[in-house]
């Protein structure tokens, strides 16, 4: 009998930032093959793509005549139906997602629940408007290993000094540990249920142990 997918949030933003298209690319094809897999973002309207070539501009143009293309709102979505979720490293998540309200509530179930999390790069930053719910001045990483892009990383890029969060430095002020690598070096951190990437290049490698981590999870449950 063949086994039915799990279902993956797969969380995007809606600023005009945009998605990079070769991470986007990643961390949807290998989901998809694992998952059966939802796109969200707080607005729900098709993806702004950024730095596409040749290779995905062809990708992303078969992407978008699929009926799975289009996110729906965050507002609208239940996260009691999904077993995983992954936030895509996207430059516009510092602006839409990190203090998303529904986003944080989604975050919040999740981490509860202890379901598989994994966010990649500025997607990092999803989780700075998650509280616990105990106390709502306490954030509910803290205590946690993760990574996302580093001051260095980030210093290189236009814009820096008007930037409204810092991932490294959020980390490390609000009670978890921050781990980096070298600039553009492939660095995952996995800390119980929350898998990290600290940036583009970290994508495979996070998305894979998002993968390894449900298998784990599902195999757990299957056996009790």
């Amino acid at each position: 009998m063949a086994s039915t997918k799990t279902s993956c949030l797969l969380v995007v933003s809606s600023n005009k930032e945009g998605v990079p298209a070769q991470s986007f690319i990643h961390a949807f094809t290998l989901t998809h093959s694992a998952f059966s897999v939802q796109l969200a973002s707080p607005e729900g309207r098709p993806i702004d793509f950024a730095n596409q070539d040749e290779g995905s501009k062809r990708w992303l143009n078969e992407f978008r005549t699929k009926p799975f293309s289009t996110p729906i709102k965050l507002d609208t979505v239940v996260a009691s139906r999904y077993s995983a979720l992954l936030v895509v490293d996207c430059p516009g998540a510092l602006y839409d997602l990190a203090l998303n309200t529904q986003l944080a509530q989604i975050l919040q179930h999740f981490i509860i629940e202890k379901k598989p999390i994994c966010a990649v790069g500025q997607g990092v930053s999803a989780f700075c408007g998650v509280q616990t719910l105990e106390n709502i001045n306490k954030w509910a990483l803290a205590g946690y290993c993760l990574t996302g892009p580093s001051v260095c990383e980030l210093a290189r890029t236009p814009g820096f000094a008007s930037l409204p969060i810092v991932i490294e430095d959020y980390v490390k002020d609000n009670g978890a540990n921050y781990s980096g690598s070298v600039p553009d070096g492939v660095h995952v951190v996995v800390d119980r249920n929350i898998i990290t990437g600290q940036n583009e290049a970290s994508t495979l490698t996070a998305v894979q142990n998002l993968i390894l981590l449900c298998n784990a999870r599902q195999g757990k449950a299957l056996t009790k």
